[in-house]
């Protein structure tokens, strides 16, 4: 009965804290970005449909959770490497979705499809994890949810977060853009019975082909146009957890951005 209850997860929830976070997360980004959102005419009106975006930096989701107006569910690492330890409080105030790292995670793949089954809006991001500041490959875990809940996806592109703690200076705050692209999708409808990995990695690339045009195009990475910034990108695609479990992997930057 317990493992019941978590994995099923009443959508909307959490509406009196998340209201409050939202309200200092926009405070917070006022007072540190001058930031411009691009593109809220491609905003839904409503769900169900996934967001999905790269992530370079740890305050991606602060981001999706102040200047979107959705009740956002999001899934993510139980642990973020990546990010202070003085706010590791933000994601548990929020409810996110934990994934464990290193596992299969089905429970939290299973509350994410519950989400979508009553109409919400989920966001992940493709990637796993914010290691690199270059565009990599997604993880399977956002297409074989594509793939079981046949959504519309929605891509967002982050510019400058990555780089909004680099000599920072609050009389001089970092400028930002968060731009919202076009629903795509569903992917997968053409695939029957259950997807094989060259399945996933075809619709986890098609994704990140979609959020590829929507960043800067020294960042797109492994999807960029330009071979340099190809070549460029090699060896960032490698997992930090092929081979170890959430908890394993050690800070992956002298210093958090």
């Amino acid at each position: 009965m317990a493992n019941k209850k978590r994995i099923q997860v009443n959508y909307p929830r959490r509406r009196f804290i998340r209201t409050i976070l939202r309200v200092l997360a926009n405070m917070a980004i006022a007072v540190v970005t001058k930031i411009e959102v691009i593109g809220r005419e491609n905003l839904p009106a409503k769900g169900p449909f996934m967001i999905i975006g790269n992530h370079f930096s740890f305050v991606d989701p602060v981001f999706v959770m102040a200047k979107l107006p959705y009740w956002v569910e999001f899934v993510g690492g139980t642990l973020n490497p990546g990010a202070p330890k003085l706010l590791a409080f933000i994601p548990k105030l929020w409810g996110i979705l934990n994934v464990y790292r290193g596992s299969s995670s089905r429970d939290a793949l299973k509350s994410a499809q519950s989400v979508l089954a009553q109409d919400g809006v989920l966001c992940i991001f493709p990637e796993g994890g914010n290691w690199a500041t270059v565009l990599r490959p997604a993880r399977p875990g956002a297409p074989f949810l594509m793939h079981q809940m046949k959504v519309p996806i929605l891509p967002i592109g982050f510019i400058g977060l990555d780089k909004i703690f680099q000599n920072f200076n609050l009389l001089k705050p970092k400028t930002v853009k968060m731009v919202i692209g076009k629903p795509f999708g569903p992917l997968g409808a053409d695939i029957t019975g259950r997807p094989s990995r060259e399945d996933m990695d075809e619709m986890g690339h098609e994704m990140m082909k979609q959020i590829a045009p929507l960043i800067s195009p020294e960042q797109r990475g492994h999807y960029s146009e330009d071979a340099a910034v190809r070549e460029a990108a090699k060896g960032t695609e490698v997992w930090p957890w092929d081979t170890k479990r959430e908890g394993e992997v050690d800070r992956w930057r002298e210093k958090a951005i």
